[in-house]
């Protein structure tokens, strides 16, 4: 039997120490005293291994006791599970009897459920201060022996991680306690003038398109203008409500009817600012026999987002050790719900947590919606905590564990989502205000949406179901000539090809837009190397160029990702781990599920 317990270990990965001998022999003594088999024992193992995070994969003697403490636990779960009205007493009992306790104060509720199983060690950083106020304690009897107490190895470095992550934000706004909701018709004028007005300039700048024609004016020669995609009424757009509506500059705002009839090919959306060849001879319609839907790549100067120092220095951000590799970065991108629908115990957070200590990323990306609105228990109120409570103890508490765990090297960055039920209902979103003393500097609260660079590798997000509201209002035609033909390509084409987070409008129904917050904040001018864009549409990393389709226009590329969702209902979700060296091209991503 001990060769089979040795032949499942190695099945399983896992080596055995120099004290090989020994641990069989106590592995036999587990499966006898418990009615184990060795894949049993082995399973067990690997649940412990994961709860104590441990580093490596060789099974060393001296976790033998911690192991046996495990299985010890489990079994009186177990028991306890097949009959609800049994009491099982421990020593907490005894010392309880022998120090005159109130029995109901220091009693556990019996068949509640519980993750203590599925803890990242937080109980340990859980103390209470004393009334006398001599000491601070864990809640544990001074006199009992456990194991953690016996350990020999106290606060010993497993490991180190040698590579830092420098982390500068690209923007701070709309900031926490902001006012919002207070958008007035004329800040929906600007913003949407705004949009035009910059991808009229790009089309100027560029040099290719000169000479640009108010396309509401009869004329038979062909014209070159631009303008944004509307409907003609209410509802999805189709080959007879297509309209074009030119900046106030150009043509007053006013609409023209866009005949698209003679495009062999086309993917357009409402809110799509697009530039049409075409000629109008009647003045009433614009027959089109071009569009362009991306602005040329190129741009000035002085909005690139490079050098970090000065980026740092110009805008007041956030910059650690600038002196870490350029353009390489290792990361773990997920987004939830955090959480199964049945319960609130968060336990795929904390598998992802356990996972991402092991891996060790030089960063872990975060996003909402972390108290999701949308749960059963708080849809119903079910919950007797407030919902910064669950966020503070269930998420916090958790990344704290995590980034003491990893030391100074761990860097977090968390996104909000208007799912959020502790946050501000509003999009464009502020980030979490927690005060930075609490975070160690290493946990990152950025805008929904926003952008930031770690070792020089521009990263964008938004938390927005972006995807999934254009692929409701997209209208396509033989998509080609530089268009992605899959589905998913195309839907993240347009957020580059637009330079915007959110380039629909009139907004989803459910989306609190807000032009007076920060309207920049929704626009990027340069195409970040990573774009995540977490959706309920299906998970994917995608290679997708933003634009260059001019002759002679440089491909720029970006890696396009939709880490789908942690939590799927009651079942386990998906994440993405991604190593980036520099090259869309060449980059390593892996679509896990928890």
């Amino acid at each position: 039997m001990e060769e089979e317990i040795k032949a499942e270990f190695r099945k399983s990965g896992f080596a055995l120490d120099g004290d090989e001998d020994e641990i069989l022999r106590k592995c036999l003594t587990f499966c006898i005293n418990y009615s184990l088999t060795p894949s049993d024992l082995v399973s067990s193992w690997e649940v412990y291994y994961l709860n104590r995070l441990l580093n490596g994969s060789t099974v060393q003697n001296a976790e033998m006791d911690g192991f046996l403490l495990h299985l010890q636990n489990v079994v009186k779960e177990s028991i306890i599970t097949e009959e609800p009205d049994l009491h099982i007493y421990s020593s907490k009992d005894v010392d309880m009897i022998l120090n005159n306790e109130d029995e109901y104060v220091r009693e556990e509720t019996i068949g509640t459920p519980t993750n203590k199983l599925y803890s990242l060690s937080s109980e340990q950083f859980d103390y209470e201060h004393q009334p006398n106020g001599s000491a601070y304690s864990s809640g544990k009897p001074s006199n009992v022996i456990t194991p953690f107490g016996q350990r020999r190895e106290k606060f010993a470095v497993k490991y180190s991680i040698n590579q830092l992550c420098s982390m500068v934000v690209h923007g701070t706004k709309p900031e926490p306690n902001c006012r919002f909701m207070y958008d007035r018709t004329e800040d929906r004028f600007r913003a949407l003038e705004s949009r035009i007005r910059r991808h009229t300039s790009a089309f100027v700048a560029s040099g290719v398109h000169k000479d640009l024609m108010d396309p509401t004016v009869a004329s038979q020669k062909s014209i070159f203008a631009v303008g944004m995609i509307c409907c003609d009424g209410e509802g999805h757009l189709n080959d007879k409500s297509i309209l074009l509506q030119s900046s106030a500059e150009c043509s007053g705002g006013q609409r023209v009817r866009l005949d698209l009839q003679r495009l062999s090919q086309f993917s357009i959306f409402l809110g799509q600012v697009v530039g049409i060849e075409g000629n109008n001879p009647s003045g009433h319609c614009l027959i089109a026999s071009k569009i362009i839907d991306s602005i040329p790549v190129s741009v000035p100067a002085d909005v690139s987002l490079r050098p970090v120092k000065r980026q740092a220095l110009n805008q007041g951000t956030q910059l650690t050790d600038p002196s870490s590799s350029d353009e390489e970065l290792s990361v773990i991108i997920a987004a939830g719900p955090f959480t199964t629908t049945d319960n609130l115990f968060f336990e795929p957070l904390t598998e992802l947590l356990a996972y991402a200590s092991r891996k060790t990323p030089q960063l872990l990306i975060l996003l909402g919606p972390f108290v999701d609105s949308e749960h059963p228990e708080i849809r119903r109120g079910a919950t007797d905590r407030s919902f910064d409570e669950i966020f503070h103890v269930e998420i916090m508490r958790k990344l704290r564990d995590y980034v003491d765990y990893l030391g100074d090297a761990a860097r977090v960055v968390l996104v909000p989502s208007i799912r959020d039920a502790n946050h501000d209902f509003v999009f464009p979103q502020p980030g979490f205000d927690i005060p930075s003393s609490n975070l160690n500097n290493q946990i990152t609260n950025l805008t929904n949406p926003g952008i930031f660079e770690a070792n020089q590798v521009k990263v964008g997000c938004c938390t927005v179901d972006i995807l999934k509201q254009l692929s409701g209002e997209e209208m396509s035609r033989n998509p080609s000539n530089g268009i992605p033909s899959d589905r998913m390509s195309r839907l993240a084409y347009h957020i580059l090809s637009q330079r915007s987070f959110y380039p629909l409008y009139p907004p989803a129904e459910d989306v609190p837009l807000d032009f007076s917050l920060a309207p920049d904040t929704l626009h990027f001018s340069l195409i970040p190397d990573i774009l995540v864009l977490p959706s309920d549409m299906k998970y994917f990393v995608k290679v997708v160029s933003g634009g260059g389709r001019n002759d002679g226009e440089e491909q720029v590329k970006c890696i396009c990702i939709n880490p789908g969702r942690l939590a799927k209902g009651e079942c386990a979700g998906t994440f993405v781990e991604l190593h980036y060296n520099g090259d869309p091209d060449t980059a390593s991503a892996s679509i896990i599920g928890i």
